[in-house]
């Protein structure tokens, strides 16, 4: 399976550069659309960053300077209309995503639409939507070019052939994808913050450090990263979001726990501030 000749990405920010990285790497043109001319040149530079780092690592036959040549930026939705599939990775708004959702379809009327939301209702999402047919969820994983994971999230009204091709679309990447239908958290961000949410209470009731807890799930349970490390990584506002949001619409045993509130009031949001369970 061949990906689209050209890629849009709307939203340049941590996940949208790696989603553009990924892309470009397996060989598509991409043109990340932002909200700024300010907002564009620092999400190209998380790009050059990304593929920099790549090609140090040897990952990049071709080096890293062909590779950005595929790339382009742009303020205006109207850059997207020759994209044969189109990202949305804008922060988890519903409102937000719903505007950028409704300038993508009226930029490019013939494209695949997908969304990266890790735990917003794709049906939701779908609902003002003209062509829900053509929207599915496409769930990367931070950081994206490293993680070789893709949820692909299947709507009430996704067409069947575009659940086919977003296979194949993974599959050129180089990841692997499980599918799985719209419902809340989905698969990975379901399990994946049950388990933070408890490692997080742990640590709270001085159960053992982060450290030990990390330690645990790592050499006892093969987890490649521990649960309150991953939360860094992730971002400790996104974990509050999903958890949230989770605690609405399954179960308040996905209610955030104080340590969880405590630090994203801070500012402590993990590896992107500096400072989270761990400091970076």
């Amino acid at each position: 399976m061949t990906l689209p000749e050209h890629v849009g990405v709307y939203g340049g920010g941590q996940m949208g550069a790696g989603i553009a990285h990924a892309f470009l790497v397996a060989g598509a043109r991409v043109t990340v659309i932002e909200s700024s001319q300010e907002a564009a040149v620092a999400a190209r530079e998380r790009v050059e960053t990304s593929l920099g780092g790549a090609a140090e690592r040897g990952h990049l036959a071709e080096g890293a300077a062909p590779v950005l040549e595929r790339l382009t930026l742009s303020t205006s939705p109207s850059a997207l209309a020759e994209c044969g599939l189109v990202v949305e990775a804008v922060p988890e708004q519903t409102d937000l995503k719903r505007t950028v959702l409704a300038a993508i379809e009226d930029a490019a009327s013939g494209t695949w639409v997908a969304t990266n939301t890790s735990s917003l209702s794709v049906d939701d999402l779908a609902s003002t939507l003209s062509r829900p047919e053509r929207f599915i969820g496409l769930h990367f994983f931070n950081p994206v070019p490293a993680s070789r994971l893709v949820e692909i999230v299947v709507g009430a009204k996704t067409a069947a052939d575009l659940v086919d091709l977003s296979d194949g679309w993974v599959k050129a990447l180089g990841k692997t994808a499980i599918t799985v239908t719209d419902s809340p958290g989905f698969a990975s961000s379901r399990l994946g913050v049950a388990i933070a949410l408890e490692a997080m209470r742990m640590l709270e009731e001085g159960v053992a450090t982060a450290e030990d807890i990390d330690t645990a799930m790592e050499l006892g349970y093969k987890h490649p990263v521990g649960p309150l490390r991953t939360s860094d990584i992730v971002g400790l506002d996104v974990r509050l979001a999903i958890a949230e949001h989770l605690a609405r619409e399954v179960d308040e045993r996905f209610a955030p726990p104080a340590i969880l509130r405590e630090k994203v009031a801070l500012g402590h949001l993990g590896r992107k501030s500096g400072q989270g369970f761990y400091a970076w």
